[in-house]
């Protein structure tokens, strides 16, 4: 055992000789709130890590930014080294085998921290209509919970990771809130590029299945440093006058290493080199400093075990390897009163999966979701300050509600401040064509790039996918990794529910290029693996990495299966987290409300553990 700080690593031989209060896997969002929440009332924790024990201070951090500013390809996990025994999926296919008939494509990022090291902070909440889809639309799953179930957690969510936004807009887009709340934080204001669209843009009538729409702009809450609202009042405090929300990081009051306000360095995916985007290792420190929480790194769960008797979960097997180069490893379990898993919705189901586990509904690995996006782009006709401000401030919440989702899904749109870079790869094709399409050199080429990349518009259109339950994550014995562990196998589509809103955004973005005076440079190409056609038009979307849906919740082992605290219903002391459990996911990206859905977990597990040491006190 070592102290790094007040973090408590701990080793393998630790481990197998302690009995834990809980035992977590994962050290993202939904894993360190529950460690947090649990620690911090008194309980013993053991958190497994995968990856290295890197990333908590300034200098592991630092190191990160300059991996990714050396980087030839610039992609969500460009800043963190290639672990070969802990590998992230990439567009290579070294992680992922996809069996199509479409690519889900995207990726998530195996560090500690987890995928809050590359996501890009949008934090809306679900809209209340989302939460009952089947039962207003007649299309997917209902939840087995109520927005108003799940408003009080969104709160405190908001609270850890510090939300800046703006409650007014929200209301009118559908969402609820509390009487009189507020965000944490003030909104981050629309870049320049935002009001030259808006200016233009705004009202702009659109017909959708003989209804007219008007588009209408909003900031989207962000889980970044802002500037604090001292009207803010913490959940379960009395407000105190003049004493709002107190950031993590530079400007708090107790400093730490990391959290400077935002700089709008427009690089948000996957690094933020002040560190003003929220991760998850601002909640695993405070875990940490509860003295409470051990954690093991360098170690992948391999195995769940069980009783076969009473289906009681008895440990969470790992394989422990001492250098990443190498495919040595030790064996070793983890035992405690009650388990998490809490590494996202397709490693848990490949976890579970590989452990051979009743699965009485069957539906582990069902029902996977994600946010395809359609990219359109083009040439603003004047100079618009692209690449100033944070990744996204504004966009068009206008299509997240409505009759249509009878027909086909809801979406949100973001204006991008980054220019064409997720589009096109970035300014390297700028370069070459100015270069060896238009001979440019010296000062003239300065003066094409200048001009070309500070108009450049992006709109990204972010689809509702059904929860299909042919998409899924599974096992084949063909494919393992380099420890022997099961490579997750994926199998995904787009129904036409959601390709007819794929279509439909390409109208949108040509009506908002018109309106804008703008010059088209949108297309696709039938060579990406991503394309298809649809009514005789091709396009091609890209992966939103919100993946869920692969251990839904619902109301009975046989329509889920976890309930709604993410309780598994064939095992009484395991806990499956995060936003697998979620049976739909509207046009809100999903971190916000599996940020919510662990404080909800994480209440009922203290709850238990509680009750369980009444009990035995009782004996």
């Amino acid at each position: 055992m070592s102290l790094n700080g007040t973090t408590i690593i701990v080793d393998p031989e630790t481990v197998s000789n302690t009995f834990y209060d809980v035992v977590i896997v994962g050290t993202g969002i939904a894993g360190s709130i529950i460690a947090k929440q649990l620690s911090e009332q008194g309980k013993n924790v053991l958190i497994l890590e995968a990856s290295l024990a890197k990333g908590l201070t300034i200098e592991s951090f630092q190191k990160y930014v300059n991996t990714f500013y050396g980087a030839i390809e610039k992609n969500a996990n460009s800043p963190y080294p290639v672990n070969p025994n802990v590998l992230s999926p990439t567009d290579d296919d070294i992680y992922f085998v996809e069996k199509g008939p479409m690519r889900l494509s995207g990726s998530y990022t195996r560090i500690q921290g987890g995928t809050t090291m590359h996501w890009e902070a949008k934090t809306p909440r679900m809209l209340p209509e989302d939460f009952e889809l089947y039962t207003k639309y007649g299309q997917g799953l209902n939840w087995p919970i109520s927005y108003d179930d799940i408003e009080p957690y969104y709160c405190k969510a908001e609270a850890e990771l510090g939300i800046c936004g703006d409650v007014e807009e929200q209301k009118k887009l559908g969402v609820k809130f509390q009487d009189g709340y507020v965000f944490p934080m003030y909104k981050l204001p629309p870049s320049y590029l935002d009001q030259k669209v808006i200016e233009k843009v705004e009202g702009t009538p659109v017909q959708l299945y003989g209804k007219t729409y008007h588009i209408n702009f909003s900031t989207f809450p962000q889980a970044r440093n802002g500037v604090p609202n001292p009207n803010y009042k913490y959940p379960g405090t009395q407000h105190i006058e003049g004493n709002g929300f107190v950031p993590d990081g530079l400007t708090s009051i107790n400093p730490v290493q990391y959290g400077e306000r935002c700089q709008g360095n427009a690089n948000c995916v996957p690094i933020c080199p002040v560190q003003a985007k929220y991760d998850a290792r601002r909640t695993l420190k405070k875990a940490f400093d509860t003295g409470r929480v051990h954690i093991l790194y360098q170690a992948v769960a391999s195995r769940v075990e069980y009783d076969r008797q009473n289906g009681n979960i008895t440990g969470i097997e790992f394989k422990h390897y001492k250098d990443q180069s190498l495919s040595d490893y030790t064996t070793g379990t983890a035992k405690g009163e009650l388990y998490v898993l809490a590494t996202n919705a397709v490693e848990n189901a490949r976890l579970l999966l590989s452990s051979d586990l009743p699965n009485t509904s069957g539906m582990i690995g069902r029902h996977l979701m994600d946010h395809p996006f359609t990219l359109a782009w083009a040439l603003m006709p004047e100079v618009t300050g692209t690449m100033r401000g944070p990744l996204v401030t504004s966009g068009i919440g206008t299509f997240r509600s409505g009759e249509f989702r009878r027909l086909q899904s809801s979406f949100a749109v973001d204006i991008h401040n980054d220019g064409w870079g997720w589009a096109t790869g970035g300014a390297t094709p700028e370069l070459k064509d100015a270069v060896d399409n238009k001979n440019k050199y010296g000062q003239e080429l300065q003066q094409t790039l200048i001009s070309r990349i500070s108009r450049q518009l992006l709109l990204a259109f972010m689809c509702e996918l059904l929860p299909e339950y042919d998409n899924r994550v599974s096992i084949d014995p063909n494919y393992t990794d380099k420890l022997g562990n099961y490579r997750p196998v994926i199998n995904y589509n787009l129904p036409d529910y959601s390709r007819r809103t794929l279509a439909y955004t390409r109208k949108v973005s040509r009506l908002i290029f018109q309106r804008l005076g703008a010059e088209d440079y949108t297309h696709y190409d039938p060579q990406d693996p991503a394309y298809f056609e649809f009514e005789g038009e091709g396009y091609a979307y890209k992966g939103g990495n919100h993946f869920s849906g692969t251990h839904i919740m619902g109301l009975t082992p046989q329509d889920s299966v976890v309930d709604s605290y993410q309780c598994s219903w064939d095992h009484k002391n395991l806990y499956i987290v995060g936003a697998g459990s979620m049976p739909s996911i509207g046009s809100s990206n999903t971190t916000l409300t599996l940020a919510a859905l662990s404080f909800r977990t994480a209440e009922q597990v203290l709850n238990r553990l509680n009750a369980s040491k009444v009990q035995t006190a009782n004996v």
